[in-house]
C-alpha cells in the first residue's frame, strides 16, 4: 500500500490498532530520483503481512519515527540513517550503528562512490 509521507503516523497507528503486532522489517530502496522507505508490518493473530511504501524526495529525504509503536524500529531507523541518508524526525535515541565511519556519502545509496581502499581489502 503505498502512502504519503504526512500519513505515515496515523496509518502505522491504524495498522497497530487493527492487530499488526509486529515490525518485521524497515528497509529502503533507491531509485535515484526517489527513494521508498518500505515498512513490513505482521498480525500474528491473523497470519497476514502488510507492506507499506512512502516515497520520498532524495534531496528532502526525511520521516517521522515509528518507535512510539514499535521499540523495533530503533535499529532499522538508524539503518535508515546512516546507510541511506534518510533523517528520521523525532527520534530520540542517537546512538549510531557505525560508530566511527569516516566515510562520506551513505553506502547504499545509488551515488556513493567507494574509496578503492576498501575495494582491496
Amino acid at each position: 500500500m503505498n502512502i504519503e509521507r504526512a500519513a505515515l503516523l496515523p496509518t502505522i497507528e491504524k495498522m497497530k490498532q487493527s492487530g499488526f503486532d509486529y515490525l518485521v522489517k524497515i528497509t529502503a530502496v533507491d531509485y535515484i530520483k526517489k527513494i521508498n522507505v518500505i515498512y513490513i508490518l505482521r498480525s500474528l493473530e491473523q497470519n497476514k503481512d502488510e507492506i507499506l511504501e512512502v516515497e520520498i524526495d532524495p534531496t528532502d529525504a526525511w520521516i517521522e519515527s515509528i518507535m512510539k509503536f514499535y521499540l523495533g524500529a530503533d535499529w532499522y531507523e538508524r539503518e535508515l540513517q546512516e546507510m541511506f541518508g534518510v533523517k528520521i524526525k523525532g527520534r530520540v535515541a542517537k546512538r549510531l550503528l557505525l560508530e566511527k565511519w569516516d566515510g562520506k556519502g551513505f553506502p547504499l545509496r545509488k551515488n556513493f562512490v567507494w574509496n578503492k581502499s576498501y575495494d582491496k581489502e
